[in-house]
């Protein structure tokens, strides 16, 4: 065979392999959904409340933004037949992530977060909010899952205000509440902590912020074993991959759970690993799953300047709800000092091989008797993240 026609056969198979690498390529980005219109980011937009005549259902609709664990958005909200002012928060008992959070503590600080965004909407609107937790009296604990069906968390009352309040934490509820990518060297200012500790007002609950190295040292530890021990419970981290999306049908069809956006992917390189995470579901399960979590966590604590907690004197489900609200109060601040957060919970997680750490922090940073509710870390973030999936807020809405 001449040079010529070697040259040929070399440049067919070239373009070969090139068609072959293009249609693979076109393949990822139509199995990943690449030209699906992303319904369940439709929440995010500043204008979906306005979809809505009755108020309670706008303040909702801001409710539903707010951080939550596991992105389940266990949320219920009953409208009050004979006040159009008052509606009520129910627990979702539905949405229990059992395994993860065995005595419901993260359900209750999500409805905390819940509250705050949606009292923070009513400013914004002209509705002045009272939030009156348990109105209907505590659970019983030992029929917590149906008691949540009959007890509601919170009934708000909203009274129209002759002006709109401008509350300036608003623009920040459409923010990611979560960034889990590395965050700056730069350690916080004094004037940045003394503006997030400030925020809290109540004596029984404290917000403790620790750049220390030593404290960072520690705190590292435990954020890293805590990731170490979460991975090894199989039970657990199936929990986590059942509710896994890998691609934008899989998103539009459940709204709620977990997403390649979680670890700040986006772009064409999503789209490139949703359709491989379609094709090869092993990739985000098993032993792969958990190396992947250790190695994120890893490089998140790699790249934290700061640690923060709420501590609270004692963990009822009253406090464990306000501690949320508290949690939202500086997921917003944060934004507004340009700075970002992570919850990184897997250390105050109460299932039984957990209970060796969580018993050490407690020693270490609540030897009073007191229950740390959040530990994230705080910094400047080295880039944006997406958001992630919401439900439409009429599924949270009772129906009559």
């Amino acid at each position: 065979m001449n040079k010529k026609a070697v040259r040929r056969t070399m440049a067919s198979i070239l373009s070969g392999i090139c068609v072959i690498l293009i249609l693979a390529f076109a393949s990822l980005l139509m199995i990943s959904g690449i030209f699906v219109t992303p319904k369940y980011g439709e929440p995010w937009q500043k204008d979906y409340s306005q979809k809505f005549d009755d108020p309670r259902i706008r303040l909702a609709a801001h409710g539903l933004l707010a951080a939550n664990g596991h992105n389940m958005q266990p949320w219920k909200i009953r409208l009050d037949k004979k006040d159009a002012k008052v509606f009520y928060l129910y627990a979702d008992s539905e949405r229990l992530t059992k395994e993860v959070d065995p005595e419901s503590r993260q359900m209750m600080v999500t409805q905390g977060a819940f509250l705050e965004y949606a009292v923070t909407a009513g400013d914004q609107l002209g509705y002045g909010t009272t939030v009156e937790l348990f109105p209907e009296g505590n659970y019983d604990e030992q029929n917590l899952a149906e008691s949540m069906k009959t007890k509601p968390v919170a009934k708000v009352t909203l009274a129209e205000t002759k002006k709109n309040k401008i509350n300036a934490l608003y623009n920040y509820m459409f923010l990611p509440d979560t960034n889990r990518t590395e965050y700056q060297a730069t350690p916080l200012t004094a004037e940045q902590i003394n503006a997030l500790e400030m925020i809290n007002t109540e004596k029984d609950m404290t917000i403790k912020i620790y750049q220390d190295q030593n404290d960072k040292d520690k705190l590292r530890n435990y954020v890293i074993n805590g990731a170490i021990v979460e991975a090894g419970v199989g039970r657990v981290m199936k929990e986590s991959e059942v509710i896994f999306r890998p691609n934008e049908y899989q998103k539009n069809k459940y709204r709620y759970g977990f997403s390649v956006e979680g670890q700040g992917t986006s772009g064409v390189m999503q789209h490139v690993l949703q359709g491989l995470l379609t094709l090869f579901p092993s990739m985000n399960s098993g032993k792969s799953a958990s190396d992947l979590f250790i190695k994120s966590t890893q490089t998140s604590a790699d790249n934290t300047p700061a640690y923060a907690m709420i501590i609270t004197k004692d963990n009822s489900r009253s406090s464990q709800v306000r501690s949320g609200m508290l949690y939202s109060r500086l997921i917003l601040n944060a934004h507004s000092l340009g700075l970002a957060m992570q919850p990184l919970s897997q250390v105050l997680e109460e299932y039984p091989e957990m209970k060796q750490l969580y018993n050490g922090i407690h020693h270490d940073y609540a030897s009073n008797g007191g229950t740390i509710q959040m530990l994230f870390r705080v910094g400047k973030p080295t880039k944006e993240v997406p958001l992630s999936m919401r439900r439409d807020v009429m599924d949270l809405i009772e129906k009559d």
